[in-house]
């Protein structure tokens, strides 16, 4: 018996084969039913078991967003393969890392992606490479080896028996730390994630619409809305890449009911201007993977977007907790509490609870949580213990039941013996006018053993020096949290997914602690 995702495309094919199951957005807004999406995954994966592709083999995607992305995904899916997503702005290098590391037989690529995706999987594993055809392309319908494959496989359902507790997708974490490791996700897990999404305190339809923006290889875009939506029939609105105004033009467009963005996308919207757009069919929008800074969300909310934000991790596949929509304010800062079927625990580093107040690791234990990390037992051993997946994030508890991630464990900075939490620093530098983007890092100092220090951009035409701002936040949090170094740089690293690439800013910061100060 099939209980994979790719199941679930059958059963909506046979229930309701002509409600639309994707909208290829920046490709003229073609929908794609349900019985056509049954069709074309049954041929492609027909097509990928000609080339030799069997269960529990690697099927790689290096790809822009688009429908045929989420084609992959469920063809790999009808056979039992596992699905490999690819950061597309890795440099050859990185990329040649994940190939060798899951060994794919087949690699789908997009035109953008195409030539560094084929030099990092020369003398690979990779029998097969397939192009994707871009948006300009597929509004075209120029001929492609893509189409050819689906043309020449059979779109009769290909019969393999898949269960929960089988590998689905290899989602390579995002590596700021260090070598990005393949998260090993069960088709189980996205059931349960679909399940929890559902759960949500503004729910889950069958006819909900979700822009899907951010890019599909990370577990935000992938797992929240986009795998649970088909799990239940909805439809996802999918553009290619990210521009604010396209994204606005396309709620106009297509009027979705749901947008999962992460933090820097939420504030290339804004930045935009909403005045005199119209957002009215959101029901609401989700920020995650990453903490979203308090003074935006509260100018989405003045814009009348109702928001919430979601906590998880790749690991988690990725909802964990949601802050509802009516305590986003109130609770500003929080995570909200766990979502239905998962538990959270907050220990020391000995494993024991810690009192409702105190900072300690965040222990999850679910469903939705992973089984481990590919082809790495002792990294997996230390990270799930007991049955709980240790996550490597400082948080604490109130007594109302609401959890705050404080920082990751890592990033925690001990200055003259005092626990610094950069998250909280950052969340007080982002009110200060002037700043457009910030970070804090600890660096390294003879008297205090770190040094907390902010690495800052400043808004545009703003003027901001380090001593200004030092004492400004001197007036807002105790002494040992504030900046003591600050530099002034034209952007942050970040991943594809916004995130922070600390590990980058200490490298710059942390040799002999100088940097230049413009």
């Amino acid at each position: 018996m099939d209980q994979g995702i790719g199941s679930w495309v059958s059963v909506h094919a046979r229930r309701n084969p002509g409600h639309i199951a994707l909208i290829d957005v920046s490709a003229g807004g073609a929908g794609l039913t349900y019985g056509e999406l049954e069709r074309r995954t049954n041929a492609l994966a027909d097509a990928l078991r000609a080339r030799g592709a069997r269960k529990g083999d690697r099927v790689a995607i290096m790809a822009f967003n688009s429908p045929q992305f989420l084609e992959v995904a469920i063809a790999a899916a009808k056979l039992g393969a596992i699905l490999v997503p690819i950061n597309f702005r890795l440099a050859a290098p990185e990329v040649r890392y994940i190939l060798d590391d899951a060994a794919p037989c087949a690699l789908f690529v997009s035109p953008q992606t195409a030539a560094t995706a084929r030099e990092a999987a020369a003398g690979g594993y990779v029998r097969e490479i397939v192009e994707i055809p871009s948006a300009q392309q597929r509004a075209a319908a120029e001929p492609s080896l893509y189409e050819d494959w689906i043309a020449g496989g059979s779109p009769e359902r290909v019969e393999i028996d898949v269960g929960h507790d089988e590998v689905a997708t290899l989602m390579y974490t995002s590596g700021t730390t260090g070598f990005p490791k393949g998260t090993m996700l069960t088709h189980g897990n996205h059931f349960w994630n679909a399940i929890t999404n559902m759960c949500m305190s503004e729910g889950l339809t069958a006819k909900d619409i979700s822009l899907a923006a951010a890019p599909l290889f990370h577990i935000g875009a992938f797992g929240i809305f986009t795998l649970p939506l088909m799990y239940l029939g909805g439809t996802s609105a999918v553009l290619e890449s990210f521009a604010p105004t396209t994204w606005i033009d396309a709620v106009e467009t297509h009027r979705p009911t749901l947008a999962f963005c992460v933090p820097a996308m939420w504030g290339a919207i804004h930045a935009a201007g909403l005045e005199g757009r119209d957002l009215g069919s959101l029901r609401y929008g989700v920020s995650g993977g990453s903490p979203c800074p308090v003074v935006l969300i509260e100018a989405l909310r003045r814009q009348g977007l109702v928001f919430t934000e979601g906590f998880g991790l790749t690991e988690t596949a990725p909802i964990a907790s949601v802050l509802d929509a009516a305590d986003v304010i109130d609770h500003a800062g929080s995570v909200g509490k766990p979502i239905a079927h998962v538990q959270y625990r907050i220990a020391d580093d000995d494993g024991r609870d810690v009192p409702t107040g105190e900072t300690g690791e965040l222990l999850i234990r679910g469903p939705n949580v992973f089984i481990g990390y590919w082809q790495k037992p002792e990294a997996t051993r230390e990270a799930l213990q007991g049955g709980w997946f240790r996550t490597g994030d400082l948080a604490r508890v109130d007594e109302d039941g609401y959890y705050y991630i404080v920082d990751r464990k890592k990033d925690m900075v001990i200055s003259g013996g005092e626990n610094v939490y950069p998250a909280e620093v950052e969340q007080t530098l982002h009110r200060h006018p002037a700043i457009a983007d910030v970070a804090v890092i600890g660096t390294p100092d003879e008297r205090w053993g770190e040094a907390v220090t902010a690495v800052v951009v400043r808004r545009a035409d703003a003027k901001l020096a380090e001593a200004e701002l030092i004492a400004w936040t001197r007036e807002r949090l105790a002494h040992f949290k504030c900046p003591r170094v600050v530099s002034f740089v034209d952007e942050l690293p970040r991943t594809a997914t916004g995130k922070v690439l600390k590990r980058e800013l200490r490298q710059r910061w942390g040799g002999d602690g100088s940097a230049v100060r413009r």
